[in-house]
């Protein structure tokens, strides 16, 4: 039988491509976007790989920190809405990520989803504006509730069409844990962002 948490995992896995990204943001605001092609583009040799490590115990994330992009957010925890979509952060002056709490918690075995804005409304910048800049090997920590911290690599950034949200590769069964960051990416348009950036990282290492 499935569980009611993998349940609601599977239905938001369904509806991803209808999760808002803060569009409405100032006039002529232009999205972060991947360069063609990004996939890791920076090559290993110049930046560390992540590594395979243990899993780590359940412990729901607090705080993500991202030095290439400086990002240093608290992490708010996310549902489901009421029409079955994924829930977002709210649009605020102090845009904050949101860790989708049906996924695992970043260290666990699966692949953890952790959402945000590209842009805020009039507030400007969201805190994930600058996500599809990122490159392979590039560090993202995970501060736990217990006090450890998680320790992501990049493996991969890939910027997708809404229409065509890759679902079974970023909530699909994998075999180590892993992380996802989504956010909007495209040209702000009437209608919103057309794409989604996500991040694709895997667990390298776990500190105190």
């Amino acid at each position: 039988m499935t569980s009611p948490s993998r349940r609601a995992f599977t239905t938001a896995a369904v509806a991803s491509l209808l999760v808002s990204c803060g569009g409405g943001g100032r006039a002529g605001e232009q999205p972060a976007t991947a360069r063609p092609g990004t996939s890791g583009s920076t090559s290993p040799s110049s930046r560390s790989s992540a590594k395979a490590t243990h899993a780590l115990a359940r412990s729901v994330p607090v705080r993500l920190q991202i030095p290439a992009i400086e990002v240093d957010t608290p992490v708010m925890r996310l549902g489901l809405a009421s029409d079955g979509t994924v829930q977002v952060p709210p649009i605020a002056a102090h845009d904050q990520a949101g860790w989708y709490q049906h996924s695992p918690t970043p260290g666990q075995t699966g692949p953890s989803v952790i959402l945000g804005h590209v842009t805020v409304g009039d507030y400007g910048d969201g805190v994930f504006r600058h996500l599809a800049g990122l490159q392979q090997g590039d560090r993202i920590e995970a501060r736990l509730e217990n006090g450890t911290a998680a320790v992501f690599g990049v493996t991969s950034v890939r910027t997708v069409a809404k229409a065509d949200f890759p679902t079974d590769d970023v909530y699909g069964d994998v075999g180590r844990p892993e992380l996802r960051l989504i956010t909007c990416g495209g040209t702000l348009t009437d209608d919103g962002y057309p794409d989604n950036v996500i991040v694709f990282a895997a667990l390298s290492d776990a500190s105190p």
